[in-house]
């Protein structure tokens, strides 16, 4: 399946009356959608919590329809081809136009992301980023693009595991096979988490300080998902958003770094950079393609282009490739004097680590304690976990991770019955979080769980760092941001979320 196909999507001119949403096509804001199993997360399948979660109902942006006066209802036939065209009763025939979807409208309807067959994402796949390799070998130097490749930790381990390699193995011989394809620079997303999980830390302390005058302020969700986000966006809107985090996730911030930071040190505008992330799931792809993260003034996106380690691994097979006889090269540094360690990352599990870092983080800072080890106490499923901190009996703290929409719907649930007891709560929209998204490679030979295992091992095998160490960090705050409470931080390591009004529709029936 592949992002860059079109789907022919029509008007049901004449609903039968045995239709449902469970059929093999489905009817979405009065129009006819193929349905397929979709590569993003299982939240952005949905638009109601009511709603199925697979097979999903498709959503599509509409298409113009001229409705003649006078007009009975017409029928639709699919050719072989999957041409649409409607028949009317006098026998006419006419084919019906496509109607092409982009991220953007994705995000701007109240319907859910579905499946990438009936998606048509533009500009966020594999095929793009060799169309702009394949163009900087025969355009003249001055029009050529600087190409950045930055790699999730999630990704490697996924590659690393598909040929057995190490994490560190695996780093340095992707950075040769993109070196080869003609990628200036490859860079590390762990070095911007840093960043994220900082701002996470210090946003939660500033949060529950103010939490009697501001009821909104907890418990504070996290914003690293961008399926969550969408759906948190959708279908919980205006009552949700105060309550999630405003700090980018590390993706986003590795836009800023490379289209700010990174370009004054190489001397070139933002636009004079491709700037490409691989992900573990489908879900970057629409976080990168948001507005907040759009540069009017250089009419460019902070992250260009994102694909998924399942696209690394087509690339590799297009090329005749195995990454295993591929001789090792060591990531980029965005500092000169600094080398890149491509097998660090941070503790607190495969997700990024963000309730482990801000649980330490806020029991020092509130209460004094330190923390060095945490438990956690497993609730309804793996995947509903909670950490608490107590003294003298009394509880501090306690968080939550919920990763997966069931949990998320009840974490929902609890919010708006005013009944969940969190400070904080680490939110993924997929089962077993990020090491176990959508776009990672799927087992071949072995159970997906025999799979996820040994990529969570892999993960969990690299060395970990604490991000107030991190003397590049510390300076790029004073460099770049101008101190850690700049006006800089806010424009370059906040964002903010955006209630989508749903639409009154067909959709909204409960069958």
């Amino acid at each position: 399946m592949h992002f860059s196909q079109e789907r022919e999507l029509v008007p049901p001119l004449s609903l039968p009356k045995t239709s449902n949403v469970r059929s093999k096509r489905y009817f979405r804001h009065g129009y006819l959608v193929p349905s397929m199993a979709s590569h993003f997360s299982g939240v952005l399948q949905l638009t109601d919590l009511d709603d199925f979660i697979a097979p999903s109902q498709e959503c599509i942006k509409p298409i113009k329809v001229e409705k003649k006066s006078g007009k009975s209802a017409a029928k639709i036939k699919i050719e072989e081809d999957g041409s649409y065209f409607q028949v009317e009763q006098d026998g006419g025939v006419q084919k019906l136009e496509k109607a092409k979807i982009t991220l953007n409208d994705c995000l701007a309807c109240s319907g859910c992301i579905t499946s990438a067959e009936s998606v048509l994402i533009t500009q966020q796949s594999h095929e793009e980023l060799y169309r702009v390799l394949n163009q900087n070998k025969i355009a003249a130097t001055s029009l050529q693009k600087m190409v950045v490749v930055s790699v999730s930790p999630q990704s490697r381990a996924s590659l690393a595991a598909q040929y057995s390699l190490s994490i560190a193995d695996a780093t340095r011989k992707l950075n040769t096979f993109f070196k080869t394809l003609g990628v200036h620079y490859i860079f590390d997303t762990t070095f911007a988490r840093n960043f994220s999980l900082l701002e996470s830390q210090q946003e939660f302390v500033n949060r529950f300080q103010r939490q009697k005058e501001d009821p909104s302020s907890l418990p504070m969700l996290a914003s690293a998902c961008p399926g969550w986000i969408c759906y948190a966006e959708k279908t919980h809107g205006t009552f949700i958003i105060p309550y999630i985090s405003t700090t980018k996730s590390p993706q986003q911030i590795i836009g800023s770094l490379v289209k700010d930071f990174f370009a004054k040190q190489k001397k070139v505008t933002p636009d004079q950079i491709y700037h490409v992330t691989v992900m573990p799931c489908y879900d970057k792809k629409l976080e990168a393609s948001r507005e907040d993260f759009f540069s009017k003034e250089y009419q460019v996106r902070d992250v260009d282009c994102v694909i998924t380690s399942g696209e690394v691994l087509r690339m590799l097979e297009k090329e005749g490739v195995s990454l295993s006889d591929l001789n090792p090269l060591p990531f980029d540094s965005m500092f000169d004097s600094v080398p890149a360690d491509c097998d660090l990352s941070h503790s607190g599990g495969g997700s990024g680590g963000y309730l482990e870092h801000i649980f330490r983080h806020a029991a020092k800072e509130l209460f004094g304690m330190e923390v060095k080890e945490i438990a956690y106490k497993i609730l309804k499923n793996k995947d509903f976990q909670e950490v608490v901190l107590e003294k003298d009996g009394a509880v501090l703290l306690r968080f939550a991770k919920a990763y997966g929409f069931r949990n998320i719907q009840n974490l929902m649930q609890k919010m708006k019955r005013g009944k969940s007891p969190y400070h904080y709560v680490e939110v993924m929209a997929c089962p077993s979080g990020c090491l176990n998204g959508g776009g990672q490679l799927k087992a071949e030979g072995e159970t997906g769980k025999d799979l996820l295992d040994r990529v969570e091992e892999l993960y969990n095998a690299m060395k970990t760092e604490i991000p107030e160490q991190n003397s590049s960090v510390g300076e790029l705050y004073q460099w770049w941001l101008d101190g850690p409470d700049s006006e800089n931080v806010q424009k370059y390591l906040h964002t903010q979320y955006h209630a989508v009004e749903k639409m009154s529709t067909g959709l909204n029936i409960k069958w």
